[in-house]
């Protein structure tokens, strides 16, 4: 569909309007069409008193219903292109056609004419099959256009959470009460199926939360106290009357002050010593403190506060300048980033032990996002001995011969599932060299989207990578359609919601009980909605119809769906590192792209150090001090560095409150989920009460969306009430 915007001597702001006007004047297009075609088709088989076919009808009907059609439509735009072509046709064949009053007596002629009319309506039926096509191609794209704009508004407007509540969706019914009934008994359907599969039982309890007096209660003992005695007045310590009074105690008040952060200058002073009147045996003095930058003019606090800020705070460098600026230093942008640099070139070697121990695990889970790359004067050269340097040097030269400001560059994200760590690696496009640099010796369980990428490198793995899809992706694909296809997209979504009701169950457990679990309730679940996919919803379903699409998503990657059953440290979706690109995305909207290949490559390096820290709960500033000081005094043993190893050394470093409000959100989610099942029992029994709860509230929500139609038909009309 072309756009609706300058195009037409529009103003681009006006595009939504327009679309929306065209198509819902292209649904009364074709209608009128349709009933312009059923009467040309009735009038076809009419008969003359000769027995012969009376064409003459038809060719004067069908343009008189067209010519109407084209009187109440503009004539500016694409999609009308075709019906005026069927006009045309038509009046050619009006003009064409011979009154009764003007047929030949001559049985010769009248056959000529009969075989020329023959042919006229034979090139006319061809001509409408060949528009009908058209129309309906018309059609599609504007129910493609309906339903993107539905998941544009969705995407902007709606709730971001992906929690499921099966009192809400309840009432998303179709404008027929009796497909309202239809979809409660859906859901009916749906548990009675997976009843054999799934039980009910008791949720686990929830955990009382820790009680706090007003104000938070006591501050921490290690906080500095400094205590001040408040000096009476006379007339306080004095009475007019007995004299002074005496001192009885002391009312004690805590008042909690913020100290602004100072920088300080150390000197530190190293004698010399040497041997009076003897310069052979040369200058003695202790050995320097092993500095980051040369010449130690910067401690590493300075540069871990310049880490902290841009990759957990995500403050832009200029904006660290104020903060600086604010304790009596101003540094230009150049000394931080060259901190940035010295510190990367510090961390690099434990940055590439920590992407071992991520590959050595037998489970990884991976995701991407965009980040915007500045593009570089020249492309880097050629390092044959990097995989991805050819793919980098195409890419780079590419936009530079293109003239193109900036790259679409990659930052991916690796999580292992054995040991609580993160990788960050940085890529200049969404091709699959990353990765498969990333993973070429990594041998297990590979978690992620249906990326391509992935699939080729299981592929190319010769079954060392076994590929585990997400099924909230999966689920995805039918949320967005809940309100076209409502009766097939509750049956998914309902067989769904019992699986992640079988993983609520199943966390606690150890992975050999959690399989064992998916093995004997999670199976036959899959087994009707495999039933669904392959059954007669998908076959009845239009082959590019939306619902057609999402059921194809799940059955081109059935196999890999099904992972998670046979492997109990596998979950069941990869949200946990989606969440991941939350970091990626909070920092680019702050600092907005990265400005060279060094830069980009440095943020992931960094990143994998500091997001580690911050999935262990971890203090970064005090992690970040203790390894930056044994890096520097020499230290190899990377293994002892790793942030879930140094946190069992070091337990005053750890965050508690995180691991208290973690498993608060657990318990919330608990709670949700047994409120879910106790609204939607597995039995798959509604009361009579609630069927009427359902009827009515389809029947109110037919009444709006017919008043809502009113009111765009005539927005003048004054609203009721009014």
């Amino acid at each position: 569909m072309r756009p609706c915007g300058a195009e037409y001597g529009r103003s681009p702001c006006s595009a939504p309007f327009s679309l929306t006007l065209t198509l819902s004047r292209a649904h009364s297009l074709t209608r009128s069409l349709s009933h312009a075609l059923t009467l040309s088709r009735a009038h076809s088989h009419a008969r003359c008193g000769d027995g012969q076919v009376c064409v003459h009808d038809v060719a004067l009907h069908v343009p008189f219903t067209a010519s109407r059609i084209f009187k109440k439509m503009s004539r500016d735009t694409e999609p009308f292109r075709v019906s005026r072509r069927l006009t045309g046709i038509m009046q050619d064949a009006s003009s064409s056609a011979t009154p009764h009053d003007d047929l030949p007596s001559d049985p010769a002629a009248l056959r000529t004419l009969l075989r020329e009319q023959r042919a006229l309506l034979d090139s006319q039926r061809d001509v409408i099959a060949a528009l009908e096509q058209e129309r309906d191609q018309w059609r599609r794209e504007c129910e493609a256009f309906r339903l993107w704009l539905d998941k544009l508004n969705r995407a902007r407007y709606g709730r971001r959470s992906e929690q499921a509540d099966a009192r809400q969706r309840v009432l998303q019914f179709p404008d027929d009460p009796t497909e309202a009934l239809a979809l409660a008994e859906a859901f009916d359907d749906a548990a009675a199926a997976a009843q054999e599969a799934l039980e009910e039982r008791t949720p686990a309890p929830r955990r009382t939360r820790r009680t706090r007096a007003a104000g938070g209660g006591e501050f921490p003992a290690h906080l500095e106290r400094v205590e001040e005695i408040i000096q009476p007045s006379a007339d306080t310590s004095t009475c007019p009357v007995h004299g002074p009074r005496q001192l009885i105690g002391y009312d004690e008040t805590q008042t909690l002050e913020v100290v602004p952060p100072s920088l300080r200058v150390r000197v530190r002073r190293y004698p010399k010593y040497a041997c009076e009147k003897h310069g052979e045996c040369g200058v003695k003095q202790p050995p320097r403190v092993p500095g980051l930058v040369e010449g130690n003019r910067f401690d590493i606090s300075v540069a871990i506060a310049v880490i902290q800020a841009k990759y957990f705070y995500h403050l832009p460098l200029y904006r660290q300048q104020d903060l600086f600026a604010a304790c009596g230093w101003t540094p230009r942008r150049s000394t931080l980033a060259n901190l940035l640099a010295a510190s990367d070139e510090l961390l690099a070697p434990f940055v590439e032990f920590i992407r071992s121990e991520v590959v050595g695990g037998r489970l990884v889970a991976g995701d991407e996002t965009e980040i915007t790359l500045i593009t570089p004067p020249f492309p880097p050269p050629l390092d044959e001995t990097q995989p991805r340097s050819a793919r980098t040097h195409e890419t780079i030269a590419a936009a530079i011969e293109a003239g193109r400001p900036s790259v679409r560059a990659r930052m991916w994200a690796y999580r292992s599932l054995t040991a609580p760590l993160n990788y960050f690696d940085f890529t200049t496009s969404r091709h699959r060299d990353g990765p498969a640099d990333v993973l070429a010796a990594f041998g297990g369980t590979l978690l992620g989207d249906c990326y391509s990428g992935f699939e080729a490198i299981t592929l190319a793995s010769d079954a060392r990578i076994t590929r585990a899809a997400c099924w909230a992706h999966a689920r995805r694909k039918f949320e967005e359609l809940d309100t076209k296809y409502p009766l097939d997209t509750a049956r998914m979504l309902a067989l769904i919601g019992m699986l992640y009701d079988l993983e609520d169950r199943a966390r606690d457990l150890s992975p050999e009980d959690r399989r064992a679990l998916r093995q004997a309730e999670a199976v036959p679940v899959l087994e009707k909605i495999r039933a669904i996919l392959w059954g007669e919803v998908y076959a009845n379903s239009l082959p590019k119809s939306a619902l057609r699409e999402a059921m194809n998503y799940l059955r081109n990657n059935w196999t890999e769906l099904q992972t998670y059953v046979s492997d109990g440290r596998c979950p069941i979706d990869n949200n946990e590192t989606e969440q991941l690109m939350r970091q990626v995305a909070l920092g680019r909207k702050n600092w907005l792209f990265v400005g060279s290949l060094e830069g980009g490559e440095r943020a992931g390096r960094l990143m994998t150090v500091v997001s580690s820290a911050v999935r262990n709960d971890l203090d970064v500033e005090r992690y970040l001090t203790d390894v930056f000081r044994q890096l520097l005094d020499g230290c190899r043993d990377y293994h002892s560095l790793l942030p879930h190893v140094w946190r069992e050394s070091h337990p005053e470093a750890v965050r508690t409150y995180r691991e208290d409000e973690r498993r608060d959100a657990i318990d919330r989610k608990r709670q949700r989920r047994a409120e879910r099942r106790k609204h939607r029992p597995l039995t798959g029994e509604l009361t009579e009460q609630q069927k009427l709860d359902i009827v009515r509230r389809a029947k109110a929500k037919i009444l709006a969306n017919r008043r809502a139609r009113a009111a765009r038909k005539n927005p003048l009309q004054p609203k009721s009430g009014n």
